[in-house]
């Protein structure tokens, strides 16, 4: 547990520094599926990926104030656009790469409501952890379903937010929450923390469509192009479907 909580950090750094490197910024939810799509994308040939993991608004925020990295895997669409409108990224090179779902994940000791999601406000939640809405759009999506089901307004004292959807599973991993609204993908990771799981119906928020751009102050240009290329194949899809991901759509 230990080694997964670590996994989950909310900034984290992976794999050593070199020039041939490609410095990606990656939204939390997506960090699993990119440490094996990196191992397949170097056994292709392709070099090194060094990951900088955490909150999409947070990495938005690095990348406007000078922060070198080469690609941006945003968990929306709405900072990648951004970015290219503001000139710090590469016009044509942004695309949907996965569209994820969101899960209510509950202590072994806390449960799920028996009336499905709409339930939650009146099962006993202790504690509801989510991401901070204004930073992660896991966070958002979570409102949105709350909202939709007039559930937020009753939830709001016992919500404790964390800065990425990674750290909202901390808290629930930790016992710091008793229920928790988090990426779907990470039902499907190892080590995952115990307890039952209830998907979220997908037409209570808006679509978690995640965009992959490249930057134009990337260091190594030729590096994040050719793994933006990789990210688009079918043995990345194959990956990402591993992890519950919709295939990622085409090239804008």
């Amino acid at each position: 547990m230990r080694r997964w909580l670590v996994g989950l950090a909310l900034w984290m750094v992976i794999a050593p520094a070199s020039s041939a490197e490609v410095r990606v910024a990656v939204a939390a939810n997506f960090l699993a599926p990119l440490q094996e799509l990196a191992q397949v994308f170097e056994g292709q040939g392709g070099p090194a990926l060094r990951i900088s993991t955490g909150a999409t608004g947070h990495h938005y925020a690095q990348i406007v104030s000078g922060a070198p990295f080469d690609v941006f895997l945003a968990a929306d669409q709405v900072r990648p656009q951004r970015l290219v409108q503001e000139g710090l990224a590469v016009v044509g090179s942004r695309f949907t790469y996965a569209e994820g779902g969101l899960v209510l994940w509950g202590r072994p000791e806390a449960g799920l409501p028996e009336s499905g999601f709409n339930g939650l406000a009146r099962h006993g939640v202790r504690r509801l952890a989510i991401a901070n809405p204004r930073l992660a759009p896991y966070g958002l999506a979570a409102q949105q379903a709350l909202q939709a089901t007039g559930q937020w307004e009753a939830l709001v004292p016992r919500v404790v937010q964390g800065q990425s959807v990674g750290q909202t599973l901390q808290y629930l991993a930790t016992g710091n929450a008793s229920h928790a609204l988090v990426a779907a993908s990470y039902v499907h990771m190892d080590g995952r923390p115990a307890g039952p799981l209830l998907a979220v119906p997908a037409d209570l928020h808006e679509p978690i469509r995640q965009d992959a751009v490249q930057l134009v102050n990337a260091p190594n240009p030729t590096g994040a192009a050719a793994f933006l290329r990789f990210l688009q194949s079918d043995r990345a899809a194959a990956v990402m479907a591993g992890f519950g991901y919709t295939p990622p759509g085409k090239r804008e």
